[in-house]
């Protein structure tokens, strides 16, 4: 099998058929409540805790403190990561998008990371309005994140319920390689959850609708197991 990226996250590897491509450009996409940033903090504390993959998390919108506490609920202590040098919390202002390239670039740099998650999309494009221009900022992101060599996670809000619907701007799943959608299904009178890779470019991986839980020690795919988006 070729090289690839594990991510460490119970049961999600294999519906990757064995993680990430190296380098890949991923999007991370899912509605309010369905754990995009559980997944990507989830994904870079593995990567430096299972594979010594130094890492660098990009905020546009909650601060690195918040996102670390946070953390704390399931176990993941960066900080003493923090302290070896291998993993960086940054977080930009997304009004000022002509220095973004720059920063992470050196962040990058800085530590060697191999993994990077910019979260959100979201909050980048509600500052950049005309599609076009941010078409073209994503697209510079990812052509830097790919020129650093890393494997990156970009979050997205999914603004509806309808699960054609994959992003807010319409334009993030144009120009990333991997697409992995996350649900929150009405289910009886509460909901579950379900993902599925919508793209993978290069690569064979489960087309299916997979469950997931959130538990005390973070996401846990059931990749044997197939549920439906509306019964």
């Amino acid at each position: 099998m070729e090289e690839r990226v594990r991510t460490g996250i119970p049961g999600f590897d294999e519906v990757l058929n064995g993680g990430f491509l190296p380098s890949d450009l991923v999007l991370l996409t899912g509605a309010t409540g369905t754990g995009k940033t559980v997944f990507a903090t989830q994904f870079l504390y593995n990567s430096v805790k299972l594979y010594n993959s130094p890492s660098v998390y990009v905020s546009f919108e909650e601060r690195p403190e918040d996102i670390k506490r946070n953390a704390m609920r399931f176990g993941w202590d960066f900080e003493s990561f923090e302290r070896k040098n291998l993993i960086s919390f940054v977080r930009y202002d997304p009004l000022h998008i002509e220095d973004i390239y720059g920063l992470i670039e050196n962040n990058i740099h800085e530590i060697g990371a191999e993994r990077v998650v910019i979260d959100s999309i979201t909050g980048l494009g509600l500052n950049i309005r005309d599609p076009g221009d941010l078409r073209a900022a994503i697209f510079n992101i990812g052509r830097m994140l790919k020129r650093s060599g890393c494997t990156s996670i970009l979050t997205s809000e999914a603004p509806s319920e309808n699960p054609l619907i994959l992003s807010t701007f319409g334009v993030e799943e144009h120009v990333t390689d991997d697409v992995i959608v996350l649900y929150k299904i009405p289910k009886g009178t509460g909901f579950s959850r379900a993902l599925t890779v919508w793209k993978m470019r290069g690569s064979v991986h489960s087309e299916k609708i997979h469950p997931y839980i959130i538990t005390k020690d973070g996401i846990v795919v059931y990749a044997h197991d197939e549920t439906q988006l509306f019964a």
